[in-house]
């Protein structure tokens, strides 16, 4: 193998390119990266980056001289915009063709947009470093502020905004934030926490239209009726896998790449990341994890067994891992959260702000969760099985 190319220049494509270089490889390396900018950390964006704490150009996660180390060809500030498996190449939108022996697919996700009002000043999304620093411009200048998604950027968002003083409002049509994460048990201690910060909650309800004023928004409108006032709207409903480029491909696409248990899509083609979609050897069921610690854990097996081969590749059958940081609250998890699982507290007391918390599906536990509890959560990481059995 002499040519391996990585489309995405992620924390994914970085962890592949470093894992490619220390197994052994050689040969002419390509990373293929949609932004101007060298690869960085995407989970301080909206906490740190945000609120200020954090000048963005801190969020490089490799210097210049670690990244000429690598003896990497950078194409930056280019989209691949169609690949030739039979071919073994690679088109760039400046018409660009690049060979591979190998491929490494790491293109991460798109936020999804609403249906409407993003052709409003004052509408954003955050997915990029530009976009947090556009976003923190405006937000010092926007009093009022509509977070639209309780999810856990969503959340994350309105806990930075509403630390920098902001009147924020957050909407969502699940019953509490972070319930299609952490379930409606954990969910309402977030929803807790939220208010007890001063975030006005609108649970339980759809966003029907974003309203302005000589081409800048002015409210969110929810279907109960509600008119939210707002000098600055935060989409945050969720994201896309980024395979658009790869529609006449013929790779296999659904919720994103369709790999094998060894990230494995197609001969001499890997997956890894938020855009990989694979069956999970220990649940028997195709997941997708858009965890910052699944896209380097991930890397790493892509990496190596699209050098080892098919025959001596392994399958890829990790504990799932997160984290959330919302004011003072630490919250982690290890597994799995269903929405129907029952929670039980098994250290410390909610009350206190300090708390293990497991997560079983019938007698099994799946998942743990630590909420300033970090020591202690590590102590349960091994009783942690699968929901499904393998």
């Amino acid at each position: 193998m002499d040519h391996i190319v990585l489309v995405g220049a992620s924390a994914a494509g970085l962890t592949a390119a470093d894992a490619l270089r220390l197994e052994g490889f050689t040969g002419s390396l390509t990373m293929v990266g949609e932004e101007l900018r060298p690869p960085y950390d995407r989970p301080p964006l909206s906490k740190h980056v945000l609120s200020g704490k954090l000048e963005p150009h801190k969020t490089t996660l490799r210097q210049d001289a670690d990244l000429q180390r690598l003896r990497m060809n950078l194409k930056l500030g280019r989209r691949a915009t169609h690949l030739d498996p039979a071919g073994r190449t690679v088109t760039l939108d400046d018409g660009d063709r690049l060979d591979y022996d190998g491929l490494i697919i790491a293109t991460g996700l798109r936020p999804r947009h609403l249906p409407f009002g993003h052709g409003l000043a004052g509408v954003h999304v955050l997915r990029t470093l530009d976009d947090a620093v556009s976003l923190r411009a405006q937000l010092l200048a926007a009093p009022r502020v509509v977070v639209i998604g309780g999810g856990f950027l969503g959340t994350e968002i309105a806990a930075t905004t509403r630390g920098l003083g902001l009147d924020v409002s957050l909407v969502d049509v699940e019953d509490t934030p972070l319930a299609r994460q952490l379930g409606p048990q954990i969910g309402g201690l977030v929803a807790d926490m939220h208010q007890e910060h001063g975030v006005r909650l609108h649970m339980n309800r759809t966003v029907t239209e974003l309203t302005g004023t000589a081409g800048r928004v002015t409210a969110v409108q929810l279907d109960d009726g509600t008119s939210l006032p707002a000098d600055l709207v935060v989409v945050a409903i969720g994201s896309v896998p980024a395979v658009d480029w790869l529609a006449d491909s013929g790779l296999p696409l659904g919720d994103g790449v369709l790999c094998d248990s060894t990230c494995q899509v197609a001969p001499g083609i890997y997956a890894a990341g938020d855009v990989a979609n694979w069956p999970h050897p220990l649940t028997g069921e195709r997941t997708r994890l858009e965890q910052r610690t699944n896209a380097t854990q991930q890397a790493l097996t892509a990496a190596r067994n699209l050098l080892a081969g098919p025959a001596e590749a392994t399958p890829y059958a990790p504990v799932p891992f997160g984290w959330t940081d919302q004011y003072t609250a630490k919250i982690q998890f290890h597994g799995w959260c269903p929405m129907d699982a029952r929670v039980a507290y098994v250290d410390g007391d909610p009350q206190d702000g300090k708390f293990v918390a497991l997560y079983y599906t019938g007698d099994r536990v799946v998942g743990a969760l630590g909420w300033n509890s970090a020591r202690t959560l590590r102590a349960y990481h091994d009783r942690i099985a699968a929901p499904v059995a393998a």
